[in-house]
């Protein structure tokens, strides 16, 4: 059977970003999607085959998993994870698929305050003992956390965090579905392996306040707040992220990380993609128009 991979959430930053490597080397894609839209006609021009499906839906999730042999499986930061988590298992079993590559969260473990990282860790163990050779990537913070604080940087010149002094590696969408790629393509000695994904430098809150004011050409200010206090004022607007389940997980992690007890690096994205993770300032380069 020729190699294809289904690739949910197919219009995210990571599912995206995995769709965009796999064509790089080669290898045919399905996308999930949850609806049609300019995203998703963009991978159809790609050559994607894009279907639409709900993760919450088993029919949905089964038909999607028809004539594929590995996946590339991505949730988003929202109720119905453990749900979503075991139709696709079940679907995979059916199909006998090879290898899946599941994202998860390095603030995944068993008695962590988050809802999200929570459900996360029960999702890893539901794949661990489905049948289903699985592969976990664990991501600590995504640069595109960067767009909380997006609009505070470009009208008030101040990048505001929960995560005190804090320091974290915070790594690119890109790498991410980069090494998801990676390991898909070649999926020989990764089942039964997690991986947990860093970027390519530990900084402090005042260390990004400062290489964003390096990039833009202007003076940042640093401004630490509670989490709390960050989860009010995204409850007070008319951002994505705003709901009750969200907010409750960026608070949870603004704590977590403030302890230290998620710092830490290595050389993953490197070793396993064979390419160098994404650095803050490139990020902002490659997104100034969100900065300035």
């Amino acid at each position: 059977m020729e190699t294809k991979v289904l690739v949910t959430g197919g219009t995210g930053p990571s599912g995206s970003n995995a769709i965009k490597s796999l064509l790089e080397l080669q290898i045919p894609v399905r996308a999930m999607v949850r609806k049609l839209d300019d995203r998703s006609a963009a991978l159809s021009a790609q050559g994607v085959e894009v279907v639409i499906g709900d993760m919450n839906d088993f029919n949905s999730v089964s038909a999607a998993m028809k004539g594929v042999n590995r996946a590339f499986f991505v949730y988003p930061v929202q109720a119905g994870l453990i749900q979503a988590t075991s139709y696709f298992a079940q679907a995979a079993l059916e199909e006998k698929l090879e290898l899946v590559v599941n994202i998860s969260q390095r603030t995944s473990t068993r008695n962590v305050p988050s809802k999200s990282a929570q459900d996360h860790w029960i999702a890893e163990r539901l794949l661990d003992r489905s049948g289903v050779p699985v592969t976990h990537l664990q991501p600590t913070l995504f640069m595109e956390w960067l767009a909380y604080f997006a609009q505070e940087i470009k009208e008030n010149n101040r990048f505001i965090s929960p995560f005190g002094e804090a320091r974290y590696g915070a790594i690119n969408s890109e790498d991410i579905g980069r090494v998801g790629a990676a390991i898909l393509a070649k999926p020989e000695g990764h089942a039964g392996k997690t991986y947990r994904i860093y970027g390519p430098e530990e900084l402090t809150g005042q260390q990004i306040a400062t290489i964003i004011s390096d990039v833009l050409q202007k003076d940042i200010a640093f401004i630490p707040v509670e989490p709390e206090a960050l989860g009010e004022i995204i409850g007070a607007s008319d951002s994505p992220f705003n709901t009750p389940y969200t907010i409750q997980h960026i608070v949870a992690i603004g704590h977590m990380f403030r302890t230290g007890e998620f710092e830490g690096m290595n050389n993953n994205v490197e070793e396993l993609s064979g390419r160098k993770p994404l650095a803050i300032a490139d990020f902002v380069r490659n997104n100034i128009g969100m900065f300035q």
